[in-house]
């Protein structure tokens, strides 16, 4: 017994008339009819009493009529229920973004999403990118923002933008009077990297076209967490950085920030949920304002390359723990 068989008799019960019930299905008639004698020979009872004109429903096909159609009611109830509950601008909704984008995106997002959805409260974490994932699966976060693809298979993926890659140098480095940045033979001892964030780390070891993270040439190691720190590093001559473009939107003009050559490295931002996410209207919204505020450099046509992270051994091995 399917929902459509019971749409079929409905209709005949209204029509009194194979032909014309068949219109109103939009479906052939003889395939009306099968559907029908399917039916009937599913639950051992006739419906309809072919004998009689009009078609007449039996006793028995009466009663089932009638079921059919509170059954159809409440099927249309489900269907707007879901329909309305993809469209809900309201409610909370809890929000986990990479820390190597909060910082830059979120002030910015937030401002416009207040003016959006004011109905909307909005809980906000920021975490890496591993994290992220187990939260999103195991429903501590509705929607992540972070690097995408993630090779999750229980998680959805929505891209919104690409963020390109610049490196940050120091005065002393031999490129820093150059235009663009190329990778140099020497430059690995001195690429700084983030503690924890594996999977920035690991794309900027794809970028730099190395498997394991090498160890600065330094007496110092650096737990480092955060992009300002790795900047400050930078100016302090201790080595350099590669960033997202985002972390330098309100850095002063610096001669020493150095965009890569075409195609420009870049990462994909996506929102990430899982797969029984609902608020399809929101996430629409959400993607408006994130793409409204974003810097015009970022909606530029670019050649790029997407780097790729979350197949780095370094990277599965870092976040195994989750």
């Amino acid at each position: 017994m399917t929902i459509q068989q019971l749409k079929y008799i409905v209709a005949l019960d209204e029509e009194r008339h194979f032909a014309r019930a068949a219109d109103v299905c939009m479906v052939s008639q003889p395939g009306l009819t099968i559907q029908l004698k399917n039916l009937e020979e599913e639950i051992g009872i006739k419906i309809f009493d072919r004998n009689k004109v009009p078609l007449t429903p039996t006793e028995l096909g009466k009663e089932i009529i009638n079921r059919a159609r509170k059954i159809l009611r409440e099927t249309n109830e489900i269907r707007d229920f879901v329909v309305n509950e993809k469209n809900m601008l309201e409610g909370e909704l809890k929000i986990g973004v990479i820390s190597t984008l909060s910082p830059y995106l979120i002030p910015l997002f937030i401002k416009t999403m207040k003016e959006v959805t004011p109905k909307v409260h909005f809980i906000i974490k920021e975490a890496n990118t591993g994290q992220l994932m187990h939260d999103v699966e195991t429903g501590a976060l509705d929607v992540a923002i972070m690097a995408t693809p993630t090779g999750n298979k229980n998680l959805m993926e929505h891209p919104i933008f690409k963020e390109p890659f610049v490196a940050y140098l120091n005065k002393e480095h031999p490129m820093a009077s150059e235009d663009f940045y190329e990778i140099q033979p020497g430059d690995k001892p001195f690429l700084l990297l983030l503690q924890n964030e594996y999977c920035y780390n690991a794309q900027l070891l794809d970028i730099c076209g190395l498997k394991t993270p090498g160890k600065i040439k330094e007496q110092f190691s650096y737990d480092i967490s955060s992009i300002e720190t790795l900047k400050n590093l930078v100016r302090a001559e201790l080595g350099f950085a590669i960033i997202p473009q985002l972390s330098i939107l309100n850095e002063k003009e610096n001669m020493l920030f150095k965009a890569f050559k075409d195609p420009k490295p870049v990462r994909e931002i996506s929102f990430v949920v899982s797969d029984t996410f609902s608020k399809k209207l929101l996430l629409e919204k959400m993607n408006e304002a994130i793409w409204s505020c974003l810097p015009e450099a970022l909606k530029a046509n670019f050649s790029y390359k997407k780097i790729r992270w979350n197949d780095s051994p370094y990277f599965v091995d870092a976040v195994s723990k989750f």
